[in-house]
């Protein structure tokens, strides 16, 4: 074995075994405990075999929490998306001080999602209610995150503040491989911008779309710090996501197996979603 190849398992082996102890196999002992009805603490457990799964589509605490972490999966993929796309766009024109943007731009990515998620948590409870007192201005003086109904939007505005940082740095990659000549020939041919964008410049980064699209309904999907920082679940149980349920149930709600099954379930589901979501378009890309 010569020296390239010893130094190359020196830096695999070591990295791989890491990997496997702090990654794959909590999962798999997670999978494990998932048959069982282990609170967690206790010594002893018994072997449930698939009650725990079965009683996972009886609970109506698991069903909400799945009906609201969907809608704000699917809203948060396509605002994410669509804001980043038209900022990339913007930001990849020849415009003054486009550095100085795509810095300012790419900053929330960089902040702690907690630290952001309380800061808004003051804002929108005492900041922006004594703006609209101070004013008179009266769907200001509401106190968002109080309301059921409503919480969901402030979070939502906080996720996709922090989540278009990093899906617009891929578009702009995605934007640099566009040829300057297609722009060129398509002027030509009388085309405007608007035209030009969506027969040549979409075409192209069709492929950053897709993996922008996977990753940001993966992400929505597992929302956690900011409803943890911000509602922390409320009002009620109005933004109890999978992730915030899981995480309650399993590790102070005596749920640890119970929960080991939604955890299992929820990965196949986010599994299946960017399976499919993969498949649906990359299709779309060839067909363009």
């Amino acid at each position: 074995m010569n020296s390239r190849m010893i130094t190359f398992y020196l830096m695999v082996i070591p990295a791989a075994l890491l990997f496997f102890a702090f990654h794959t196999l909590p999962a798999l002992k997670g999978i494990y405990y998932s048959f069982t009805n282990w609170n967690g603490i206790a010594l002893d457990y018994d072997f449930v075999g698939f009650k725990n799964y079965i009683n996972l589509f009886k609970d109506q605490a698991i069903l909400d929490s799945y009906g609201f972490t969907f809608k704000f999966a699917v809203v948060g993929a396509i605002l994410i998306n669509l804001f980043s796309l038209v900022l990339a766009v913007g930001l990849n024109a020849k415009i003054k001080g486009k550095n100085f943007f795509r810095a300012v731009y790419f900053l929330p990515n960089i902040l702690s999602v907690l630290i952001v998620g309380f800061i808004f948590n003051f804002f929108f409870t005492s900041i922006l209610p004594d703006i609209g007192e101070k004013y008179g201005i009266g769907f200001l003086t509401q106190n968002i995150l109080g309301n059921a109904d409503l919480a969901w939007i402030g979070i939502l505005l906080v996720f996709l503040w922090q989540s278009c940082a990093f899906n617009i740095i891929l578009y702009l990659s995605g934007l640099q491989t566009v040829p300057t000549e297609l722009y060129e020939a398509s002027s030509l041919d009388g085309a405007n911008r608007w035209q030009q964008f969506w027969k040549v410049t979409f075409p192209v980064i069709a492929p950053f779309f897709t993996i922008n699209m996977v990753l940001s309904m993966k992400n929505s999907l597992m929302v956690f710090d900011q409803i943890v920082a911000m509602t922390n679940g409320g009002p009620g149980y109005s933004t109890t996501s999978i992730a915030l349920l899981i995480y309650n149930g399993g590790f102070s709600g005596g749920e640890f197996a119970y929960q080991s099954a939604n955890a299992v379930i929820y990965f196949i589901v986010i599994m299946a979603i960017s399976v499919f979501q993969l498949k649906v378009l990359q299709k779309r890309e060839m067909n363009m």
